[in-house]
């Protein structure tokens, strides 16, 4: 049943879904699992990808669909909710579908924006483990991530107060030589606390640590994130989580966690995340939830996997791309398809009328602040002139080979006049459009949009990258700005030019991938320019190196990895009922 939307919290519509919730023993009968494929954690359980993977190995996959967006408004366009309402959908139509999300981060979720459950009907049940924690992933990560950063600034005490023979004896390590004004990593906590960006360690006597500027970022920033996103199993996560740089020292050369003899231990608080989390839609399809990288300087999609174990379990699998296409596309395109080596049968391009409007020339759009008359009353001149973002957008997907399914994430708000010139748009674009109402009616409004994605997915594609492994990053970098962003070109800063002639002349690093760092709110470096900016060229400043998780990251503008909570938070509204325990205003 689809409960009153409109009326009714994501939260109230959560809690009263889940009085139906299946159990771990009753998902282990309806997705045909071996007793000991589902490891059960109170109402929740997490599935044994290694048992899973290695019974069904021979197994054909399913039909893989991806899920992106438009160019957001600051308050997302509903990517969630939009894979959420397909599952519903295809559910509804009678087949065999499940998915694969991220882990939404207690920053947001205790900020402005709030989980990322989906919302209204289109949700994932029980949210209120999904928004406070889960099966505790992040608390692992950020406990092996702070270990490295403890392995780090322990040593640099000790090399300090002790002498090279001193040091041998009592460590049996020689010295790092580490660099204080070259370390790479900071601490991590899974807060917006804009209050330790940048912070001063140390201080005290000299048994109280290396007196040394540092920081903290959000847990989901870490690089340890990063590569559960992408591993393929428990030994390619030990693997990368020794070969992480925190410093360089003296001369130039990278320290790495390896050479700090700390990777192992770290993985001993990861092992338990390499399996994910089972939960389902208020519907009862069952999704995954498996990594929650930062997307706008990781890789920004639940895990390999996750999408893995979910092609083998279901005929359609579902899975997302954080923020719009530009980003959460193109990784999943140049990055993670080609880490995986799984192909993609279509991806949905979430379009909301509210953004389409903003990048039409609306109104600005502020978290926690109710949207402009402009964005609930119609005004067909403003969705007119914003849909060249979503046109823009269907061209970056085709690109690829693949032919997308615009899905409309229509609210109760908009009309039906907005929504044609939508769908003639898309349709003129060459991509099939359909409008679905799931955040309202669940998988009864999403009919339209599943039969769409049924069709697309019979559809053959040439699903190809960009760009070959051979092309050097600064190839690399210009052919993304100028297919994916719409630039002119890039262009260097003389430090980060240098520093990327470095990494191209380095063998070691030919087969690290691409991944961009910029803003979600624009196609370009700058998040005021709306619609699809021309004339311009992208800026490179810096190139980050995630040496475990074999990333580059050249840097377009400023992106900072502790966001900061507003002024008006959501953790204002969250309560416990002190006889049931039971938690409510989640969103």
């Amino acid at each position: 049943m689809a409960y009153n939307a409109v009326k009714m919290a994501d939260w109230q519509i959560s809690e009263a879904a889940e009085k139906n919730m299946p159990m771990p023993d009753e998902w282990r009968d309806k997705l045909g699992l071996e007793k000991d494929e589902v490891l059960p954690m109170g109402r929740l359980a997490k599935l044994d990808f290694l048992k899973i993977i290695n019974r069904l190995q021979d197994q054909p996959d399913g039909k893989y669909i991806e899920v992106t967006a438009i160019t957001p408004t600051p308050l997302g366009e509903g990517k969630s909710t939009t894979s959420c309402g397909l599952m519903e959908g295809l559910g509804k139509r009678g087949v065999n579908v499940g998915g694969a999300l991220r882990q939404p981060s207690g920053g947001p979720t205790m900020n402005v924006k709030g989980t990322a459950a989906g919302g209204g009907n289109s949700l994932l049940i029980p949210m209120t483990e999904f928004s406070l924690g889960l099966t505790g992933d992040i608390n692992d990560i950020m406990n092996a991530h702070n270990l490295a950063m403890v392995a780090l600034t322990s040593r640099m005490q000790h090399e300090r107060n002790y002498t090279d023979e001193q040091l041998q004896r009592l460590t049996g390590m020689a010295r790092l030589n580490i660099d204080p004004t070259r370390v790479e990593m900071g601490w991590i906590i899974d807060f917006c606390a804009q209050a330790l960006r940048n912070i001063i360690i140390g201080i005290g006597g000299r048994m109280d640590g290396f007196t040394m500027q540092s920081r903290f970022g959000i847990a989901v920033g870490s690089e340890c994130m990063a590569i559960l996103s992408v591993i393929r199993d428990l030994a390619d996560l030990k693997e990368r989580l020794n070969n992480i740089t925190v410093a360089f020292d003296k001369s130039g050369k990278p320290v790495t966690t390896g050479d700090l003899e700390v990777g192992n231990a770290m993985t001993a608080f990861m092992r338990n995340t390499i399996n994910p989390t089972l939960m389902c839609t208020a519907e009862y399809n069952p999704c995954m939830v498996h990594a929650g990288p930062f997307a706008n300087i990781a890789v920004g999609q639940s895990s390999i996997i996750a999408d893995r174990v979910g092609l083998k379990l279901f005929d359609y699998h579902v899975t997302e791309s954080g923020f719009a296409a530009d980003i959460g596309f193109e990784k999943f395109w140049n990055v993670k398809s080609r880490f995986s080596g799984l192909k993609p049968h279509v991806s949905v391009l979430t379009s909301t009328i509210r953004a389409l409007k903003m990048h039409g020339g609306g109104p600005k759009v502020v978290p926690g602040i109710a949207l402009p008359d402009a964005y609930t009353k119609e005004n067909l001149e403003l969705v007119e002139k914003g849909v060249e973002n979503m046109v823009h957008m269907i061209g970056v997907i085709r690109k690829s080979g693949i032919n997308p399914v615009v899905c409309i994430n229509r609210f109760y708000t908009d009309t039906d006049e907005e929504c044609k010139i939508v769908r003639k748009a898309a349709e003129a674009a060459g991509a099939r459009c359909a409008e679905s109402k799931h955040w309202e009616k669940g998988g009864d409004g999403a009919l339209e949009f599943a039969d769409a994605v049924i069709d697309a997915c019979n559809d053959e594609n040439d699903f190809k990258f960009l760009y070959p492994l051979e092309m050097k990053l600064r190839d690399r970098v210009d052919i993304i700005a100028k297919e994916v962003y719409g630039a002119d070109g890039a262009s260097w800063t003389p430090d980060a030019e240098a520093k990327a002639k470095m990494l191209e002349n380095d063998p070691k690093y030919d087969d690290f991938a691409t991944m961009m760092v910029k803003t979600h709110l624009s196609l370009t470096h700058d998040p005021t320019l709306k619609g699809v900016p021309k004339g311009w060229t992208l800026p490179i400043r810096d190139v980050l190196i995630y040496s475990g998780a074999k990333f580059l990251c050249p840097c377009a503008g400023t992106i900072s990895l502790m966001p900061g909570t507003g002024s008006n938070p959501a953790f204002r509204r969250v309560d416990v009922d002190v006889q049931t325990g039971k938690v409510s205003g989640l969103f």
